[in-house]
């Protein structure tokens, strides 16, 4: 399969028509590029599952084309809470979990009572589903478990030969993926960290930790995730990275420093303006950069702990994490 890389109208027109006869497309969003099949149609999905070599086990986002999908896909469209979410963040970076309609298929789901949404605010994303008129799943554009893509040839270099359009609508403003609650009885559980933060959503209501257990309710559950090809690890402080001692070819992923450590053969620094935003906007840039060098090692200095910081410390956690 030759996988076309398009842009402006032209690319739009063209992925509509994709999505229509069933294949699936790579599309920009706000937070990282996403892999969109028509989010009804189970061969579809099922085309999203074989490209990204995605265990069936972890459910989909369906990203709805306009509100009025919500109440056809899902049974808590009237619920307060979560209007008042949706008036907040919609279109934006926040996923909701909620109990689903038959309409929706078992594979998109993983087999859930549950189905999660959200509706991009992208302008090409917004503007490919608004021609198609339907609902699309729309997991992260790359292969399973790998540094999602934060822009068109990080989809490239994930997924060429394997899907037929790549939509190119430059690098993604947020970098990391949405955040994803699931209102539960006037409470809000936090199922993955995202550019919304806990912090925000308790002014909507209280913020509940997910439930203990191995069952997977979302995407970005599972211990092991956007980890690079090189070796990863995440060290308990930026202070430990002067002291660091490890592999002779080991790269940093820094937080804000302007020097690089002597021992560090290569060195990403993720925010020289010390601005959690601009952080994670580049985060999985500089770690697909270090990935690219043959190093040994990858070290990254944690970043702090609160606000957005908590959504970037999930992904080094994850990054880090045995495989």
């Amino acid at each position: 399969m030759n996988t076309q890389l398009l842009e402006g109208v032209s690319g739009i027109e063209r992925a509509a028509e994709l999505l229509a006869a069933g294949q699936v497309v790579a599309l920009p969003t706000e937070t990282v590029y996403g892999l969109a099949g028509h989010a009804l149609d189970p061969e579809a999905a099922a085309r999203i599952f074989e490209a990204k070599e995605r265990p069936y086990f972890d459910p989909l986002i369906v990203h709805l084309p306009s509100l009025d999908w919500l109440d056809r896909l899902t049974d808590a469209a009237g619920d307060s809470l979560v209007q008042a979410l949706i008036r907040q963040y919609w279109p934006g970076p926040l996923t909701l979990v909620l109990p689903r309609r038959s309409i929706v298929p078992d594979i998109v789901t993983a087999g859930l009572d549950t189905v999660a949404v959200r509706m991009s605010a992208h302008p090409l994303f917004r503007a490919v589903l608004s021609r198609f008129g339907k609902p699309v799943a729309a997991p992260s554009a790359n292969r399973f478990g790998r540094i999602s893509p934060t822009a068109a040839a990080h989809v490239i270099e994930e997924l060429d030969g394997r899907i037929p359009l790549i939509l190119d609508g430059g690098p993604c403003a947020l970098g990391v993926e949405s955040t994803i609650v699931a209102p539960r009885d006037g409470a809000l559980c936090l199922l993955r960290a995202g550019p919304v933060t806990a912090g925000e959503l308790a002014a909507h209501a209280p913020i509940l930790a997910p439930p203990s257990g191995s069952t997977i309710q979302a995407p970005g559950q599972l211990r092991s995730h956007y980890a690079p090809r090189t070796p990863f690890r995440l060290l308990s402080s930026a202070a430990e990275s002067d002291t660091y001692e490890g592999p002779g070819r080991a790269g940093l992923l820094a937080w804000s420093r302007s020097v690089r450590p002597a021992q560090f053969a290569a060195m990403e620094v993720l925010t020289p303006r010390d601005d959690p935003r601009e952080a994670a906007a580049r985060l999985f840039a500089a770690m697909r950069r270090l990935d690219s060098l043959g190093l040994e090692l990858i070290v990254a200095e944690p970043p702090p702990p609160s606000g957005l910081g908590v959504a970037i410390m999930d992904r080094l956690r994850k990054a880090a994490a045995p495989r």
